[in-house]
């Protein structure tokens, strides 16, 4: 075992905006596993909704991007919530250098794993140093919002990162749903922090800080609605992941 997973400091939180398992995201990913174990359990939960052959497509993708990386992928085919409390998945997470959890929609992914099995053994990996990052709905639904794409209703986040709100794709997103950020700026709860990721752009969180690495840029919506940019490089004062985050509690 090394350093980083014997000790009790949380690993890095990673908000991803679009690219997972992609090669424009293999220097992110080995960014994250440096120091860690190479081993890589990722999670297609969220696109389960949309079918078999989608969550297919995610297990190969994944396991096709961390072989290239020389690296031990884990598909972990959680699909539901009574997957979500089988003792043998919660069981392979154990041992994770990085535990990823891809796109589809932030609303059932948070759902699906809130106050299970797996989701304890994904937290309980985190803070004992893997590091955990969340592409496109895996980003919302480690922060405090996750809406459902299904019906359009707003659903809480898994609340790992407890005082942001994330949009990803930002830069594409008002294509899709024109209004959001407004949308989002109004509902956000007192204390947060609305933060805007474009794709193929991932927002770090690091001991001095937020750090933005990628393609594009990451946007801080200010409560006047000015969307502030910051480049690859940056580093952001934004609030930090929940280190006290207690994996077996449900927190609906």
């Amino acid at each position: 075992m090394n350093e980083a997973q014997a000790g009790s400091t949380p690993g890095p939180i990673a908000l991803v905006g679009s690219g997972e398992f992609l090669p424009v995201m293999e220097a992110a990913d080995a960014a994250l596993l440096a120091g860690r174990a190479p081993r890589a359990v990722f999670l297609p939960t969220a696109s389960a909704p949309e079918g078999p052959d989608r969550v297919e497509h995610w297990l190969r993708l994944g396991t096709e991007h961390y072989d290239r990386l020389g690296v031990e992928p884990v598909p972990l085919a959680v699909l539901d919530r009574r997957d979500a409390d089988d003792p043998a998945k919660a069981a392979a997470v154990a041992g994770a250098g990085l535990v990823y959890l891809s796109g589809g929609n932030p609303g059932y992914l948070a759902d699906t794993l809130r106050g299970t099995a797996v989701l304890s053994a994904v937290l309980a990996a985190w803070q004992a140093g893997a590091a955990l990052a969340g592409c496109s709905a895996g980003a919302c639904a480690l922060t405090a919002v996750a809406g459902d794409t299904r019906t359009g209703a707003t659903r809480p986040g898994l609340a790992v990162v407890p005082d942001l709100v994330v949009l990803p794709h930002f830069d594409r997103i008002e294509e899709w749903r024109p209004g959001i950020v407004d949308r989002s700026l109004a509902d956000l709860a007192p204390g947060q922090i609305l933060v805007g990721i474009d794709e193929e752009t991932v927002l770090t969180s690091t001991e001095g800080g937020w750090r933005v690495d990628g393609r594009q840029k990451v946007w801080v919506v200010e409560a006047d609605g000015r969307r502030v940019p910051h480049p690859a490089g940056a580093v952001l004062a934004l609030p930090a992941p929940a280190q006290g985050y207690n994996p077996v509690a449900p927190g609906k």
